[in-house]
């Protein structure tokens, strides 16, 4: 049976959905000199970060899903990637792969979007239509918008973790991607205010 959506602290719901990557940085600040040696193999603290990471982020997951009765289907994939990558990384003992992750998780956003785009419908809007009232004509509009700044983040995230060092790719993934895209997301709310329902036109 489907568990009830039920209603949870705002504050709460930002800390559950924040909080595993906030500690993966702390995590990773604090080990990220050390070497660590499992089964006669040496792994390096950014590995062992995501290795803690990911049932940081399932913990977190399972929480959410108990206080409120439901995942998006954006918070599944997303888990999916980071044990999936993150497995990858420690059985290759490779920390490309987790890098990597990240352009993979935003380039599939992007394809899906613009696959709606090309069919004509808005798949933003069926994820999450429930919590932004706005005309069809509006979430095109901001389909649009957000299919080129995922596929933007994902060639950020290749020039970045491929150039640049892994400090500052954690630092960049932590708050930097996260920060652009809720700046983006609330730059397109405030744009496309004409194309919101407001209650009147819902009578």
């Amino acid at each position: 049976m489907a568990k009830q959506k039920k209603e949870i602290n705002i504050w709460l719901k930002q800390v559950l959905e924040l909080g595993p990557p906030i500690l993966f940085f702390l995590i990773y600040l604090r080990i990220k000199e050390d070497v660590f040696i499992f089964g006669g193999t040496e792994y390096s603290g950014f590995i062992v970060a995501t290795l803690v990471f990911v049932p940081i982020l399932l913990i977190a997951m399972g929480i959410l899903w108990q206080l409120t009765g439901e995942l998006s289907r954006m918070q599944i994939f997303t888990a999916f990637m980071v044990i999936f990558f993150g497995g990858l990384t420690a059985w290759f003992n490779d920390e490309r792969f987790f890098k990597m992750k990240t352009s993979i998780v935003y380039g599939v956003f992007a394809v899906l979007l613009g696959i709606g785009l090309m069919r004509g419908r808005s798949y933003l809007e069926y994820v999450m239509g429930d919590m932004i009232p706005m005309r069809e004509a509006g979430w095109m509009q901001l389909t649009r918008r957000l299919c080129i700044c995922f596929a933007l983040l994902a060639i950020a995230n290749e020039l970045v973790w491929r150039n640049l060092s892994t400090d500052l790719w954690v630092k960049i993934e932590t708050f930097g991607f996260p920060i652009i895209l809720f700046l983006f997301l609330w730059a397109q709310i405030v744009a496309l205010q004409a194309h919101m329902i407001d209650e009147d036109d819902k009578a």
